[in-house]
Formats: C-alpha cells, structure tokens, sequence
C-alpha cells in the first residue's frame, strides 16, 4: 500500500488574484480556491462537478450526512453546510494547518454540531469505522498530486460498505494523469462497474460517480430539469456538465444509469 502523506511536512501558502483567494501546498497548483464577494460559492470548476451527485437523487433533502476526505479551501462543505440545512457533514482532513487556514482565510463554518472536522488519515478513517453516509466526496492529494491509499481498491471497497441505500461515492481524479485508468478499474472493481465517469474538466479534473445501493436511472431530460431546479435554489449551473457528458458518453436510451 502506498506510504501516507505526512500530515505536518508540506507548506501552506494563500495567495490572491483578481477577486480569488487560492490555496497551494507549497507549490504553485492550486488546492482549492474561494471568490472572496462570493465564499459559498464554488469556484474551482471540479468541486461543481462534484456536487452532480445532487441530481442523481430525486429529493432535495439528499444528502442527509455527508463525509468529505480532504478538506481544502473548504468549498465543498461550505457548500452544502448552506444549501443543505439538514445535512450532517463530516470531513476528514490529514493535516491540522489546513484547518486553522481554511477557518481563517476561507470562512469554513465552525458550528460542530453540522460540520464536524476530523484530523486523521482518511483511508484510516473509512477502513475503522462503519458509520454510513449518503455522500462521499473523495479529493485527497498530497502536494506531488498523490492520492496514496485513497486510491486503493480496499478503500474503495471500504467507501462502498459505508454508503446507505441512498449513497453515492464521488472521487476527483486527475484525468491527464497515467495511473487514471487504474484507479477507474479499481473504482469499477469495488462497486461491480456501477460507474460514471464525468468528461475531464479543462483543469483535467475527472470526477467519478459510484453506487452501490438503490440504483440511479434518469433520463437526461429529467436531469436538465434537475439542474435547473438547482441553479434556481443555489446558483449552481450544472447544465453545461450535462452537455459535456451526453456528448463525451452514448448513454443507452437516453438514460444515466449506475
């Protein structure tokens, strides 16, 4: 199994441009960013991508709990801390300097009884405990863009045994990568190919959607109509997504089923 990143090791630095404030691991790749007139919103085109799972479920009361394995700028906890009141969120984060940084320079919410921040290992995490999420987000790198054991096929296998019925997996995985077919065939293998994969953002960004319990079957129609319910209620626009996936992918019938 791959070596854990160290959880003190790494430089944090925030720098700014044009109305953004950015998060590095000391080196120029961003980690995650907020526009600082707009902080709930998400700015980084990968982390809106990561929240499609919002479509796939037909109640807007989905997610009731949430677990998010890294925490970076914060954007997708924040995100639904605002626009999911009832949901229950807890993030896993390996490094306890990214926390201070995120609630100092990022406007992460400290209310523990909605969002709960866990210092630890995320693989760790998910391998020890069986608590289950409706939602699993999954974007852990260390600062040489590794994920480590957070591209395991037993911690896929571990993300699955802790989805309820309802659950969905969403792992970000950089799409220009080598190793990127390897880890869809991990995801595959963990959860008997019930997977889609999302077109690579421009950044390169390649968010995949897993399902191991009650399926998902939505025509692109239904979905369009989704997407504008949830731009409507939080200013998401998840309809350029749509686009690109029905043009990358030939979805039988018309439908996105996992």
């Amino acid at each position: 199994m791959p070596a854990r990143p160290s959880p003190i090791r790494h430089a944090i630095d925030v720098s700014e441009e044009a109305g953004v404030r950015m998060l590095h691991f000391g080196s120029d790749w961003v980690q995650g960013a907020m526009r600082i007139a707009r902080p709930w919103s998400l700015e980084l085109a990968y982390t809106r991508e990561m929240m499609a799972g919002l479509l796939l479920r037909e109640t807007s009361a989905w997610p009731r709990s949430a677990l998010l394995i890294g925490l970076g700028a914060g954007s997708l906890p924040k995100f639904l801390y605002r626009h999911r009141p009832d949901c229950r969120i807890t993030v896993v984060e390996i490094n306890p300097q990214v926390e201070l940084v995120t609630r100092q320079y990022f406007k992460l919410p400290d209310d523990p009884r909605r969002l709960a921040v866990v210092i630890g290992d995320g693989a760790d995490y998910m391998l020890a405990g069986d608590t289950v999420f409706d939602y699993i987000l999954v974007d852990g790198f260390d600062p040489d863009a590794r994920a480590g054991a957070l591209d395991t096929l037993p911690f896929y296998q571990a993300c699955r045994a802790r989805l309820a019925s309802q659950g969905l997996l969403a792992v970000n995985l950089l799409g220009r990568n080598k190793g990127f077919a390897g880890s869809v065939g991990r995801i595959c293998a963990a959860f008997d190919n019930r997977v889609a994969v999302f077109p690579s953002c421009d950044s390169g960004n390649t968010i995949a959607f897993a399902n191991g319990g009650d399926p998902v079957d939505a025509a692109m129609d239904e979905l369009r109509v989704a997407a504008a319910a949830l731009k409507r209620d939080t200013g998401l626009d998840l309809a350029p997504t749509l686009a690109r996936l029905q043009l990358a992918h030939p979805l039988p019938g018309g439908r996105l089923q996992i």
